[in-house]
């Protein structure tokens, strides 16, 4: 095993002795070769005794050279494992070492490894490897790479805290040292291994930034009470979570044994970790896919239809909305659990849109399906459209999740043009009107209005009137096209919201004045790219 050295003995003497599997061994003896974790398991348990047995005599030679006072180094005599071997003052544990080939092959047989509880003994094998293939398969997601990703049970920390406790003090009897960073991590030793089987297995590379990932929830109930002497010595690191089941994270548990002294440690915590009877256990095996995102422009034809389910107290007020007659159509097609709808502002339920439509993007949260071509689209725009009079989409597309940002930042840096029906309660004339065509950039004093108070903040909000122009109907109406600030509440600036927008077309006509229609006639924001529909 050409990536050990003799500095390395001691530690894969006293790890074998102890009931490490061989994979901890190299990972304690800071081996960075992935290809060597590959290797079978047993051929790594034959070579590692090889490697004893082929540096045995240098060790003996060591060994002999001692004298009084006695050696400092771990004795050879042998002691039951466990939190009643550890002295009055919280000492590691005395391991026996090995001197002769029997012993080292008794000593080593052990079924399940003190420290990584099998992670890197059963479940790096190919049994384990086709079963979490063949679960990804069964769930029928398209995808073209994957990251791979494992959640292990928060007390291996502590079991590779109290192996390197013991590796350190048999380091630094040999004058040497171990830095806890220098031992290879458990998870990547683990994906070393994994990632090349499940690669070749699922025909596709595995990739850090693949949205599909593969990911695996191990546990193991047997051991799970060993974090908390943890909780008693270091109480403010565990903190009840409401989305968390138990205050014993792997976070907490790390930051834990990060803060605790190592002399408490081992009062509490046998060192060497004592060998479990079970296996971890795999509970969870799950995939799931980045979201998705569509984009496009909607046109709302109905005045009676709200943009998002319409739902008071728990009643529902209309039996659909503009998000669900669009979104159903995605879901259906791109496989997802759930969407997130959101659109460059909104339209009451009684209020129009039309021309260009509005921006609208869709998140499909874990979707099975993730491709289609611009044909493809083209066709689900036409089945969401052939679905409903109600409303028309255009340029619908998929796009980045940043992309998004340029729709939002529309809400309010844009324009936005509407037209609105007047009436009023005196009568008027076509003169009446017109200085309101002469009125440019017109600033308005908006207090929240009282229809949408109990969701918004109560606030003054200044926005700008850029242009108007008056269109006479009768004595009584008139139709009003505005070039308005996004953002600006068009219904209180024609009725005045009793006095809480100033100046409204009411106090500029010296009239009552309401708002009998309004439409959307342009929203000033140029994303999504058009297409050619």
């Amino acid at each position: 095993m050409s990536s050990l050295t003799e500095k390395d003995r001691p530690i894969v003497q006293l790890l074998l002795n102890t009931g490490t599997c061989p994979r901890c061994i190299l990972r304690f003896c800071c081996v960075g070769s992935q290809a060597l974790y590959r290797h079978p398991y047993k051929d790594l348990m034959k070579d590692l005794k090889e490697f004893l047995k082929n540096n045995q005599e240098k060790e003996d030679t060591v060994c002999s050279d001692v004298v009084d006072p006695p050696c400092k180094r771990i004795r050879l005599e042998h002691m039951e494992e466990g939190p009643d071997d550890l002295n009055h003052n919280g000492a590691l544990q005395q391991i026996p070492s090995v001197n002769d080939e029997n012993t080292a092959t008794e000593s080593s047989a052990v079924k399940v490894c003190n420290v990584c509880l099998g992670i890197l003994q059963e479940f790096c094998e190919v049994d384990f490897v086709k079963k979490v293939c063949q679960k990804v398969n069964s769930t029928d997601y398209q995808f073209t790479s994957f990251v791979f990703s494992v959640s292990l049970p928060p007390q291996l920390s502590v079991r590779e805290r109290a192996a390197w406790l013991l590796v350190k003090q048999e380091m630094g009897n040999l004058g040497l040292s171990l830095a806890k960073d220098d031992i290879v991590q458990l998870k990547e030793a683990y994906k070393w291994i994994i990632h090349p089987q499940l690669s070749e297995e699922l025909g596709v590379p595995a990739d850090g930034k693949s949205l599909f990932e593969v990911s695996v929830v191990f546990a193991h109930p047997e051991t799970d009470e060993e974090c908390h002497f943890l909780a008693t010595a270091c109480p403010d690191c565990f903190k009840p979570a409401k989305n968390k089941q138990s205050v014993f994270t792997r976070m907490a548990v790390i930051k834990a044994l990060e803060k605790i002294k190592e002399e408490d440690f081992l009062k509490h915590f046998p060192c060497p970790p004592s060998s479990p009877k079970n296996l971890c256990v795999a509970l969870e095996i799950q995939c799931n896919n980045g979201a998705v995102f569509v984009a496009g422009r909607y046109n709302k034809y109905s005045r009676n239809l709200p943009q998002t389910p319409w739902i008071i107290d728990g009643e529902r007020k209309l039996e659909s909305s503009v998000e669900e007659l669009i979104s159903e159509h995605l879901m259906a097609q791109f496989k997802a659990d759930s969407f997130n709808f959101s659109s460059s502002g909104r339209e009451d339920v009684d209020v129009r849109t039309l021309g260009n439509g509005r921006p609208f993007a869709i998140e499909l949260v874990n979707p099975r399906r993730i491709h289609f071509t611009a044909e493809e689209m083209k066709g689900l725009q036409q089945t969401i459209n052939n679905s409903s009079d109600k409303i028309q989409v255009r340029d619908l597309q998929l796009v980045t999740r940043e992309a998004i940002g340029r729709m939002k930042e529309g809400e309010e840096e844009k324009t936005k043009t509407y037209s609105a029906l007047i009436w009023t309660d005196k009568a008027i004339q076509k003169e009446d009107i017109a200085f309101l065509d002469d009125i440019k950039e017109l600033k308005l004093d908006q207090k929240t209005p009282l229809r949408v108070l109990h969701r918004r903040p109560l606030a003054v909000r200044c926005r700008i009137i850029h242009t108007m122009k008056s269109e006479y109907i009768d004595e009584h109406h008139f139709r009003l096209h505005l070039k308005t600030q996004a953002g600006t509440y068009i219904k209180e600036f024609v009725h005045g919201d009793f006095g809480r927008t100033k100046p409204n077309i009411g106090s500029l006509l010296n009239r009552t004045a309401d708002i009998l229609e309004l439409d959307v006639e342009s929203v000033d924001v140029d994303w999504p790219p058009a297409l050619d529909n």
